[in-house]
């Protein structure tokens, strides 16, 4: 598995500190970005991660901005990408086990970074459940 990350300019420190976190549990991490606290525009950090994402079906995204919302709506844009918005470890969980998340969006303005770990952790550690879930999926 690899994780390709990216964010704009609200979700940087965040973004930083879920690679440290990340690294230390030995994952693969692709940073698209950004690299400062500089105003960006979200879209093209998550047209990246989308992009990656697609290449190879073990990836898995990050997405971080101010709240979730633009980086989710840009990258379900994209055909096979599920991305979801978490504020709530149950909610990330949820995101993976019955919709196939591909894509964890976190709202960085509303979360700490203790927050967004556990977050993390519940989304990473979720399976997609299949079964009746399977049809749903292929339905979006």
């Amino acid at each position: 598995m690899k994780i390709i990350i990216g964010s704009d300019h609200a979700g940087f420190k965040l973004k930083k500190d879920l690679i440290k976190y990340l690294q230390s549990l030995e994952i693969a991490i692709d940073d698209k970005g950004t690299y400062g606290i500089d105003s960006v525009n979200y879209p093209d950090y998550a047209h990246e991660v989308a992009k990656t994402v697609l290449k190879d079906k073990d990836n898995l995204g990050i997405l971080i901005c101010g709240s979730a919302n633009g980086v989710c709506m840009t990258a379900n844009k994209y055909k096979k990408i599920r991305a979801a918005i978490a504020w709530q470890p149950e909610i990330a969980a949820l995101a993976k086990q019955h919709n196939n998340a591909n894509v964890l969006c976190l709202p960085a303005r509303y979360i700490s970074t203790k927050k967004a770990k556990n977050i993390l952790t519940a989304y990473l550690d979720a399976d997609f459940e299949g079964g009746r879930h399977q049809k749903r999926v292929e339905l979006i």
